[in-house]
């Protein structure tokens, strides 16, 4: 989000306090100290870990990291005259405190979740911002869409002449992220708002519970879970993020109804559901967020709505680089992996462009240089092969258990990089063979 003061342009740059789970010390003290800490800097660092900040008493006992966020400023190290320093100061909560609301129709005796419900920033969601890595500013999109809503709703903007309904649609093929994209944007949104609102809560929403084996029940239901989350609304110091994952679930019903192919009581759901919808996107403390693999499938009435309809698309060549290269830095950072630096993407690019350089023992660039194009490599084959997110995640596991093997973590409990890096390769090629088994039959 930038922000124009003056006469010359300065970023936004927010600044993300976390504190230890039993810290007691006031917000307002820890983002005073944390202020006035960062205005000695010179420069910045955008996404980085501060240092430093454990010489002040308050802050020793009480902050366990502080990290400087993404920020759409285009230098790394931006000087502190060029940025706006936003301190979010957190405390997240336990990952086991959910909640779950239960649908019943009737004399129905089975209780069915209908949604669960769990307090923000959760430890739960850590690091699940960070680790989505999408080719496009996807995630910087979405929190500008919040930051604008809410610029209007202060400025008390005439809904009558300007209106938006806070609903945003994720639609793509499985295993990109969406689901993960939600939850992560709930617990960034928990801690960038935590200046507004005292609290902030993730629902989620299990949309086939919403139908009741009941004739005409599935529509009460609907209206009986929104009630519940209006109650939540009520509590004006509450941020409300609510879930619907695969909601043409809930919204492709009504076509059929209407042409009589499907059973009214569809109709009934959809309708509850945009009524529902209708009345929430007045209350500017709800977000509601929807997934879905099945675009074409969803009810347009619901689309419409919807004021973000983003395709969240297979990982690029570039995308998966970076997926791949976190993978691999975390298990070096746990031990299991001998220390080497995997390049980043941009040069990693540049090494692409220079010889071979064979994996094996080399000299600590040289090291590096090698392991840069075999990882590059490696993406391009995943990309021609269109893994999804959620697959390029699981090749380390399955590289340790079929190639690598677990008894070469014996001893000193590391294995080399390009041992690993193979046995990525060797999996990707026994799922090209396992889908095309499926494929023919």
């Amino acid at each position: 989000m930038d922000l124009q003061q003056g006469t010359g342009l300065k970023y936004s740059v927010h600044v993300e306090v976390r504190l230890y789970e039993r810290a007691t010390k006031r917000f307002e003290t820890i983002r005073a100290h944390v202020e006035h800490w960062i205005q000695t800097f010179d420069r910045i660092n955008l996404n980085s870990t501060l240092t430093g900040w454990d010489v002040i008493p308050d802050l020793a006992e009480a902050v366990d990291r502080i990290i400087v966020a993404e920020a759409a400023c285009p230098q790394q190290s931006p000087s502190l005259s060029e940025l706006i320093i936003n301190v979010h100061v957190y405390q997240p909560t336990d990952s086991e405190s959910f909640d779950e609301f239960t649908n019943t129709g009737k004399d129905d005796e089975d209780e069915t979740s209908a949604a669960t419900v769990c307090e923000l920033p959760n430890t739960r969601w850590e690091g699940l911002w960070e680790s989505l890595i999408y080719a496009d500013d996807i995630k910087l999109k979405l929190l500008d869409y919040i930051h604008a809503t809410l610029v209007l709703s202060d400025a008390n903007v005439d809904f009558n002449l300007v209106t938006w309904n806070r609903v945003v649609l994720l639609h793509g093929p499985p295993g990109t992220g969406k689901t993960s994209l939600c939850r992560a944007l709930a617990q960034k949104l928990s801690i960038r708002l935590s200046h507004r609102y005292t609290s902030a809560r993730l629902l989620e929403i299990n949309a086939h519970s919403l139908f009741s084996k009941w004739f005409s029940e599935s529509g009460k239901l609907v209206q009986q879970l929104f009630s519940n989350i209006t109650e939540m609304a009520d509590e004006e110091e509450t941020f409300i993020v609510v879930l619907i994952d695969e909601v043409e679930s809930l919204t492709a019903a009504r076509a059929g109804a209407m042409s009589g192919t499907e059973p009214s009581d569809g109709l009934r759901v959809v309708n509850a559901l945009l009524t529902q919808l209708d009345k929430l996107k007045h209350r500017k403390n709800v977000l509601i967020m929807s997934t879905s693999n099945l675009v074409q499938a969803i009810d347009s009435a619901f689309v419409d709505r919807a004021d973000i309809i983003q395709y969240v698309d297979l990982p690029s060549r570039e995308a998966i680089y970076e997926i791949l290269r976190s993978s691999l830095s975390e298990i070096i950072n746990k031990k299991l992996i001998s220390q080497v630096t995997i390049p980043t993407l941009q040069a990693a690019r540049m090494y692409e462009r220079a010889p071979a350089a064979p994996l094996g023992i080399l000299g600590t660039h040289q090291k590096s240089h090698a392991v840069g194009q075999a990882l590059m490599a490696l993406a391009a084959q995943c990309r021609t092969n269109g893994m999804s997110g959620r697959a390029l995640r699981r090749l380390p596991v399955l590289a340790l258990a079929r190639y690598v093997g677990v008894a070469t973590l014996a001893g000193d409990g590391r294995v080399d990089v390009d041992a690993w890096i193979a046995g990525m390769d060797r999996v990707v090629k026994d799922l090209v063979k396992e889908k095309e088994h499926i494929r023919t039959g």
